[in-house]
């Protein structure tokens, strides 16, 4: 792939970290951040209990709508914990974030320019080699997350014993199993949640360490040029990555503006979005 990247004007860049920047792109994501603390994205691949692990932590506090320009449903609610108001948005059912369809696309542009405090990612117990593969491309943008392993009620039933300690060391993030539909865990469920998005647990998620030398040069330089193009751009890395396996839906999001767009903070005068224009060479 070659890729020729227009540096944007002289002007202020917004920092990628500034919780102010944060709460803008969240707002143009359509997330009303009144009376909340922390933001909590809910993924999963469809059919994992996801939605009755989200009804069973909001309860009646939640309410539905559409995704801002989407047709496809939304749904947001809140708990409080410690004291903590918490928002958690309920993120539509994908097997991956590689966006080949509108429901992967949304899931990965909230989780990696919305920056929730705390990405919770639901498993089936009993299908979880299946389920992992989201795990791991969620990791790969957060450092910030909780594995949801649920339906561990039916794990028991099949006889199928999963070692979450031995889960929660391998990926390097807290793993809570749940049956959700009785309730059971979701306490456990909600104080990691708390301690993750406090700080009070430090994630280490497990991550790509060895790659080819020239896999590891082309996303070393094109991590540094899309860094100098959209110096507010989260985890350029995993762009990078997304551009050299040929992801046109992210060349085509980058070409336009588009996701540069959702990393900047708002402002009265919104500084020019850079131009990014990429040729996949076959």
């Amino acid at each position: 792939m070659s890729v020729r990247i227009d540096p944007p004007p002289a002007t202020a860049a917004g920092c990628a970290s500034c919780s102010v920047a944060n709460t803008a792109t969240l707002r143009k994501l359509g997330i009303n951040l009144e009376d909340t603390d922390y933001v909590v994205a809910l993924a999963g691949n469809p059919n994992v209990g996801k939605s009755t692990v989200f009804n069973a932590v909001t309860g009646l506090r939640q309410h539905t709508g559409n995704w801002p320009g989407k047709t496809v449903a939304r749904a947001e609610g809140g708990f409080e914990y410690a004291g903590r108001r918490y928002k958690i948005v309920d993120l539509p059912g994908t097997y991956s974030l590689l966006s080949t369809s509108l429901d992967e696309e949304i899931a990965r542009n909230f989780i990696l320019f919305g920056r929730p405090d705390v990405t919770v990612v639901v498993v089936d117990a009993t299908r979880l080699e299946r389920n992992l593969n989201l795990v791991l491309q969620v990791l790969e943008i957060t450092d910030r997350a909780v594995v949801c392993l649920n339906l561990v009620d039916e794990a028991r039933r099949l006889k199928l014993n999963v070692d979450e300690r031995r889960l929660a060391r391998d990926l390097g993030v807290p793993v809570v199993p749940t049956a959700a539909r009785q309730g059971e865990g979701v306490p456990l469920l909600l104080q990691m949640i708390d301690e993750v998005a406090t700080g009070k647990t430090l994630c280490r998620p497990r991550r790509l360490q060895s790659e080819p030398p020239a896999l590891k040069r082309a996303v070393a330089e094109l991590t540094e040029r899309i860094h100098q193009a959209f110096p507010a751009l989260p985890n350029a890395r995993w762009v990078a990555l997304r551009l050299l396996d040929g992801d046109e839906s992210m060349a085509q999001a980058l070409r336009a503006g588009d996701l540069a767009e959702l990393s900047q903070a708002a402002s009265a005068t919104e500084p020019r979005v850079p131009t990014l224009t990429a040729e996949a060479v076959i």
